[in-house]
């Protein structure tokens, strides 16, 4: 949500598309993963938690897992029952008129297909997006670097 608070403002005032890019924070909002959960050796959200490798916002966007689990666990509750996480978290970021495009991941045909169905889900009403802020304000926003 970060780029939410100035960085949309911004790009549309200047009339600059913006490309969201790990907008399901490496598979994190698709509300898959526990604290159990393990990847494979060569998969970066078994190794670059920490941005080890390569810059620490490519995995989980940022975000630290523990927290992110904890975050997702909140917005499973907020969101209805029938809401997909990850169609949630996709539909909110494609809300934003700045967003030109995003660019999910996806694996197999099917997470194409799924991730897809974003563009046809009703949007977020105003209070479930003020639900989502305070998710983010409360388990996000204190584990990222806003000043960076």
């Amino acid at each position: 949500q970060r780029p939410a608070e100035l960085f949309f403002s911004e790009a549309k005032r200047k009339n600059i598309g913006v490309i969201v890019r790990v907008p399901l924070a490496s598979g994190l909002l698709t509300g898959r993963y526990t604290a159990t959960t393990t990847f494979e050796a060569g998969d970066h959200r078994n190794f670059n938690r920490e941005g080890a490798a390569f810059d620490k916002g490519e995995t989980f966007s940022g975000v630290n897992y523990e927290a992110g689990l904890q975050a997702v666990d909140a917005l499973k509750q907020i969101l209805p029952e029938q809401t997909d996480l990850a169609i949630a978290a996709l539909q909110w970021i494609l809300q934003f008129d700045a967003v030109s495009t995003v660019i999910p991941g996806a694996s197999t045909p099917q997470q194409v297909s799924h991730n897809l169905a974003a563009l046809n889900a009703p949007a977020l009403d105003t209070i479930t997006m003020e639900k989502v802020k305070a998710v983010y304000d409360q388990y996000i926003k204190p584990t990222v670097h806003h000043l960076r």
